[in-house]
């Protein structure tokens, strides 16, 4: 628990700093949101690398989804995923019902239009993390009431073009 602090404090300043140095112009285009998530994905690269190095390899995208849920997600926010979906298809959902991210703002309803930037830096961790895990995603996440939320992850499948 005494290193979930200083994450969350961190985690706070790099979102603080990046919206105060930005142009308005980021910010009503998104720019922002992509910053964090750039960031997050870098991150998530290199995490797993270090998680993975010791692990067979995955036989499945499942597989590799329930690491992601269990042993990644323990790792980066001390539990695990409340609750893994998926359609069978190429999507899958990850809820947590009390992301850490999100907890310390207050559960009214007016703190729901600025989850997004609490949760693109986690977009990119996953993102990063499937890439580096050799599976290519586009992963997004909604808060309906806070603090859970659910990301919704979006496998993308290479087409072979003749």
């Amino acid at each position: 628990m005494a290193d979930e602090a200083p994450f969350q404090f961190l985690h706070n300043e790099v979102i603080q700093y990046i919206y105060k140095s930005a142009d308005s112009e980021d910010t009503e285009h998104g720019g922002n949101i992509s910053t964090l998530e750039n960031m997050g994905c870098r991150v998530g690269q290199g995490l797993v690398e270090r998680l993975t190095k010791d692990t067979a390899r995955f036989k499945d995208e499942l597989d590799i989804m329930k690491f992601v849920c269990k042993d990644f997600w323990t790792c980066v926010f001390k539990k695990q995923i409340d609750n893994l979906r998926t359609n069978h298809q190429g999507i899958y959902v990850l809820q947590d019902n009390k992301f850490r991210l999100l907890s310390q703002l207050s559960a009214g309803k007016q703190y729901l239009e600025h989850a997004p930037k609490y949760l693109a830096f986690s977009c990119g961790l996953v993102r990063g993390a499937l890439t580096n895990l050799g599976v290519k995603s586009i992963v997004t996440a909604e808060v309906s009431v806070m603090p859970a939320c659910k990301f919704q992850i979006m496998i993308q499948k290479n087409v072979a073009t003749s």
